[in-house]
């Protein structure tokens, strides 16, 4: 059975990208544009593994994922920020808010599938 991995940025073409590597390994994908967005898509549908942005507008990443670590449902879902902020400050905010993994662009999609391999539970 295939797993399901959300990807949560604001540029549809990193969605794109990020999208097609992960299909390519067998992943199934949702895609939001941004925290709100993917809260609304979040309701009900079992979830594996979120990819999220830092800086979107609406609802950043940081406020995005301690919303989802406040839902029963995705409490346990692990996380991984892919951003452009390499900043320590910025990560220690991430990994407080519960993110698990902290990936920079540019990033390889190898690096990013290696990273959801090991977070996906089997």
């Amino acid at each position: 059975m295939s797993k399901t991995v959300m990807i949560v940025d604001d540029s549809a073409s990193l969605r794109q990208v990020v999208g097609i590597a992960l299909r390519g390994a067998g992943y199934e994908v949702i895609e939001a544009c941004d925290g709100k967005d993917a809260i609304s898509k979040l309701i009900g549908q079992k979830v594996h593994l979120i990819i999220s942005d830092v800086n979107m507008p609406n609802m950043d990443g940081i406020t995005f994922v301690k919303n989802v670590k406040q839902m029963p449902n995705y409490k346990f879902t692990p996380v991984i920020m892919l951003t452009t902020e390499s900043q320590d400050g910025k990560k220690q905010e991430g990994q407080a808010a519960g993110a698990k993994a902290w990936v920079v662009k540019p990033f390889q999609p190898a690096q990013l599938l290696a990273a959801a391999s090991k977070l996906i539970l089997p």
